[in-house]
């Protein structure tokens, strides 16, 4: 995404509040767009991967075996990733967590794009289920590369998807105000945003690279 700058915020009110009530806030298009287009990545490839588990498990039943179709490789291997102990962290498929909350940070964005306006405590609480969203895809990343020693490329796409909003979130919150934050770092983010979710997708990919190597495309 281009430059985000101090002004892609909008903490302009159309109604008459009372002088004692707490600041709303509301976002720009391009932050609404991002929000809607992040969540909308992240849900695709949520309920993708439902649907493959599925799938897998209905296979099991009749006797058949079923192979997603992102299954390239013995190491882009999504039918690998899905039937690991690490698919189900909570007891329960991974991406049914994800369908509830990626369909949430749509939900978000669309009420930007309407013009709706939130208080400081909601803006915390979505920034922290955005960095409770981003330690988890560390922990899967962790599992992946190290443990269960194939790649899901529709697990990358929610990666990537939840890395973006969550930098854009903090940046947004620190911005205006609602992350104490030396005036240097609000500076540096009212222009340069982007660097941190392209360092951070660089890092995990340079990771991947690091492990596979060539082996990712033989």
């Amino acid at each position: 995404m281009s430059k985000t700058t101090v002004k892609d915020v909008s903490t302009v009110s159309t109604e008459t509040e009372p002088a004692d009530a707490p600041r709303k806030v509301g976002g720009s298009l391009p932050f609404a767009l991002l929000l809607v287009i992040t969540g909308a990545a992240g849900l695709l490839a949520a309920w993708v991967i439902t649907i493959d588990k599925f799938k897998i498990l209905e296979g099991k039943v009749d006797g058949k075996t079923f192979t997603p179709s992102c299954s390239i490789n013995p190491i882009v291997s999504c039918g690998s990733v899905m039937e690991s102990k690490q698919a189900a962290a909570f007891g329960f498929p991974n991406p049914m967590l994800g369908l509830v909350c990626y369909g949430i940070v749509i939900c978000v964005g669309v009420s930007l794009l309407t013009g709706a306006r939130f208080p400081r405590w909601y803006w915390l609480t979505f920034n922290f289920g955005t960095l409770f969203g981003v330690a988890f895809c560390t922990w899967l990343q962790f599992q992946s590369l190290y443990r269960i020693n194939a790649l899901c490329l529709w697990c990358s796409l929610a990666w990537v998807a939840t890395i973006t909003m969550f930098w854009y979130l903090t940046s947004f919150n620190i911005r205006n105000d609602f992350l104490p934050s030396p005036r240097p770092i609000k500076n540096f983010l009212g222009e340069f945003t982007w660097v941190l979710p392209v360092t951070h997708v660089g890092i995990i990919a340079m990771l991947i690279l690091t492990r596979w190597g060539s082996q990712l495309w033989a």
